[in-house]
């Protein structure tokens, strides 16, 4: 391979231990940050350029197909093309369906690509309810049981072991999951566990077939290994057999998917299983500032009873950055309006959309961020779950609401959309988990809205709250080409930004409440929190709202994570419900009232610049002109006029009277992308208004 790029070329110390260790049992046990990828892959081309094993005789596997194209495209950088970089599934499907033939014989079963049809044909015999949510959470209770190697006949005993929320009694479920297997199995069907179980069960009853594979596969190599589950190590016993040319690479600090069966047990008892394995520790972070390293590991350090092999503490590499915001607000849309007011200053500063996040706990946490980056015009993507009027749920509760509407109910309109809701899986106790409590977080998120509206516009009835429904719907369409990307703490695993924002932190969010009394399930929220932390590369602000509905009562508390982390007389562990954009070392100041000087409090005073109760110099007939203003082009333009401006910013500018677009972007609700399309209009309205008046 003359002339192939030296896979040893700029590697730290740490780093050149992994790739360079003795042909055998290796395991890297790799921190946030610290170059993991290119060492498995480092790896890989030095066994090869030194002559260890060919090319084709190497196979990868990590544990998503984005993982497994990288290492791809990495391996390709080195000009090596032959090696094999798949995901557990994708490598057992293209072995199984080579010795099909062989093991099975005559056409090979279907692939179903989902559980849920099979699942809910089951439970409907069974009488057990078939909402979507409830297969939902059957199936993965199959998938957990598969993954997990537990049989149905053991599934009752092995929920109770582990302590395991079940959808339904498990003596049901496992009637559901017997069910399926029969169903599936009738039918000559696979499901993705499937794969991973006739695979290993073809290598380990079919000699011939086994001597096969592993003349052709030499040298294994697994990523994320602390994600690993019970089936997928017995495929990689199968795959080894007697041999130990295997490099696992991972970090125990974080293994969240229990939920699903992963363990780091294999990664921390690899030395007992090859005691003569090497060992190397990757410490060295390069991905975030040392601020964000030294809270990192103070958050992970307070972990309980931690193994000795996730002892790592990482050790940042990069320049000093700003240092990471603490800030409690009153309530959520006030965290909401300020997080989204605090991302305008950092593209402002010329920060990427893409390279900004707001990481949360649950998906129904999304909706109030949705909304406060639409009001100011920021483009926004949703990984990893719906947009949240996209969702099945809230589609089928805006659809019994506008049913509702027609019909004028009297009565308090929280009240009534709560009733209207409980139908359809409000109830008066939130689930344990699952499908089915997403659900009802997303349903309680619109009763909220409820309150909302009946706090700020007198004699609101569902008409107008179904109508309020519909604007927020129609505004919340943002490009979906490039930016700011909000995402659970789950699903921004293995990605990374330059400015994190993690938000919600409160007990019962994080940790979820359905893991208090077990800690284990405690122990594991507290490595998502660290995972969210090491997310971000240089600007971090963790926050957290006392109360859900603005104007609320006050009765939540901020995470028990963040105590040790921030003093309690910290400057920023209270601030009022919004922040200016000031700022002072990247950190938002209070903001004040321009007409009394006071703290401000509550999202609408933020939105005014001044406390609600302070007496204003208003331009009523600028306040109509402009609402007339607003109202033509949104018909020019076929958009609700919420997507012009909200009434708020209306009122603030008729207020303030900006007199160019300094003063006109300072307001709250009018961006970048604003000021540029609609800027010189509104300004033009207000010097007409200065003039006619004498002013």
């Amino acid at each position: 391979m003359a002339g192939a790029p030296d896979p040893l070329a700029g590697l730290d110390p740490d780093q050149l231990a992994a790739v360079t260790a003795p042909r055998g049992p290796v395991c890297v046990l790799a921190g946030a940050g610290t170059g993991k990828t290119r060492t498995i892959v480092s790896r890989i081309g030095h066994l090869i350029h030194a002559g260890h094993v060919s090319a084709g005789q190497v196979l990868a596997v990590t544990f998503t197909a984005r993982a497994a194209g990288e290492m791809r495209t990495r391996l390709r950088a080195l000009d090596i093309h032959a090696a094999q970089a798949r995901t557990f599934h994708a490598a057992a499907l293209r072995q199984l369906r080579y010795f099909w033939p062989r093991v099975v014989g005559g056409e090979q079963w279907e692939l179903i690509d989902g559980k849920l049809r099979l699942v809910g044909q089951v439970a409907n015999k069974l009488g057990i309810g078939t909402e979507r949510e409830t297969l939902r959470d059957l199936a993965s209770e199959i998938e957990w049981a598969k993954a997990s190697l537990i049989a149905p006949a053991d599934y009752p005993a092995a929920v109770a072991r582990f302590r395991r929320e079940t959808p339904a009694p498990a003596e049901k479920v496992a009637e559901v999951y017997t069910g399926y297997e029969a169903l599936k199995n009738r039918a000559h069907q696979l499901d993705f566990d499937d794969l991973l179980l006739h695979t290993a069960a073809a290598l380990e009853e079919h000699s011939a077939v086994a001597e096969e594979f592993r003349d052709r596969y030499r040298c294994f190599v697994v990523d994320e290994y602390q994600d690993v589950t019970p089936l997928q190590q017995r495929v990689l016993d199968a795959w080894l057999g007697r041999r130990d040319d295997l490099t696992v690479v991972g970090d125990a600090n974080q293994t969240i998917y229990s939920f699903a069966g992963a363990s780091a047990r294999p990664l921390l008892d690899f030395t007992r299983r090859f005691p003569e394995a090497t060992v190397v520790r990757l410490e060295r972070d390069y991905r975030s500032t040392p601020e964000v390293v030294s809270l990192a590991n103070r958050v992970i350090s307070a972990a309980r009873d931690r193994p000795a092999g996730s002892r790592l503490r990482l050790i940042g590499q990069r320049k000093p950055g700003p240092d990471p915001v603490f800030v409690e607000y009153d309530d959520e849309p006030g965290e909401a309006t300020a997080v989204a007011g605090r991302i305008k200053d950092l593209i402002d500063q010329g920060v990427a959309l893409s390279e900004i996040a707001v990481l949360f706990r649950i998906n129904a946490q999304s909706e109030v961020y949705e909304q406060a980056l639409t009001e100011l015009g920021i483009p926004y993507l949703v990984r990893g779950g719906e947009r949240f009027f996209n969702r099945q749920e809230i589609r089928q509760a805006t659809a019994t609401l506008r049913t509702a509407a027609v019909q004028s109910p009297t009565g308090e309109l929280p009240k009534l959309v709560r009733s209207l809701l409980e139908p359809l899986g409000l109830t008066a106790d939130p689930p344990s988990g699952g499908a089915a409590r997403e659900r009802w977080e997303s349903l309680l998120a619109l009763v909220e809205l409820a309150e909302e509206l009946a706090a700020t516009v007198a004699d609101a009835d569902l008409a107008r709250y179904v109508h309020e429904l519909d604007l927020r719907a129609q505004a919340q369409h943002p490009p979906t080409v490039e930016g700011v990307t909000l995402a659970s703490l789950h699903s921004a695993k293995g990605l990374e930004w330059d400015a994190v924002f993690l938000v919600g932190l409160v007990d019962g969010t994080l940790p979820i409440q359905h893991a208090d009394g077990n800690e284990a399930q405690i122990e594991e929220e507290r490595r998502l929190l660290y995972v969210g932390v090491t997310r971000a590369r240089e600007h971090l602000s963790l926050t957290w709202a006392l109360a859900r509905a603005e104007g609320g009562k006050r009765y939540r508390r901020r995470s028990r994570f963040l105590y040790g982390l921030i003093p309690e007389n910290h400057p920023t562990a209270r601030v009022a419900a919004s922040a200016t954009r000031r700022r002072d070392r990247g950190m938002p100041m209070i903001r004040h009232c321009r007409v009394c000087g006071d703290e401000l409090a509550g999202t609408m005073a933020f939105k005014l610049g001044r406390c609600e109760t302070c007496p204003v110099d208003l331009d009523h007939g600028l306040l109509e002109r402009l609402r007339q203003w607003r109202l033509e082009r949104s018909k020019a333009l076929r958009v609700p006029v919420y997507v012009i401006f909200t009434d708020a910013t209306l009122l603030a500018i008729a207020e303030q009277r900006p007199a160019d677009r300094a003063a006109l972007v300072s307001i709250s609700g009018v961006g970048a992308v604003k000021l540029d399309k609609f800027g010189q209009e509104v300004l033009s309205l207000v010097a007409n208004a200065t003039r006619s008046s004498g002013m």
